[in-house]
């Protein structure tokens, strides 16, 4: 279940959520989305706020639509690579953005982050 928050429309949120799925390897090139009713009954949200969602993935060379089977995940490393490093940059400019915001220097991002870094070194096992 998502947690719908900020300020960006449901739609948009969903298609993150989405995305979020495909870089992590929930969902895999190939794999079928859930239908339109199945979508909308998880999100909890209009069956019209999934048919934008199902559009914006397919406009943006997520997904492939066939008539009458279903909405399918393009297959592809590119795809994967390309979505993740997108999301990627986008985390970074709002984590860089928001410590900005709270009045920090380039210098003392970096200093934070590998300081954080260091600690977590240990704890995550993928490092």
């Amino acid at each position: 279940m998502l947690n719908f928050s900020g300020n960006a429309p449901i739609y948009i949120q969903i298609v993150e959520k989405v995305k979020a799925d495909i870089v992590s390897g929930k969902l895999k090139g190939g794999d079928k989305l859930p239908s339109v009713r199945e979508f909308s009954e998880t999100f909890k949200v209009n069956p019209n706020t999934v048919q934008r969602v199902f559009q914006e993935l397919e406009r943006e060379g997520i997904t492939y639509s066939q008539r009458g089977i279903g909405t399918f995940i393009m297959e592809g490393d590119e795809i994967v690579k390309n979505l993740k490093t997108s999301q990627a940059e986008k985390y970074i400019q709002r984590f860089l953005s928001e410590m900005t915001d709270l009045g920090m220097s380039k210098e003392e991002i970096s200093e934070y982050l590998l300081k954080v870094l260091e600690v977590s070194k240990n704890e995550d096992p993928r490092s």
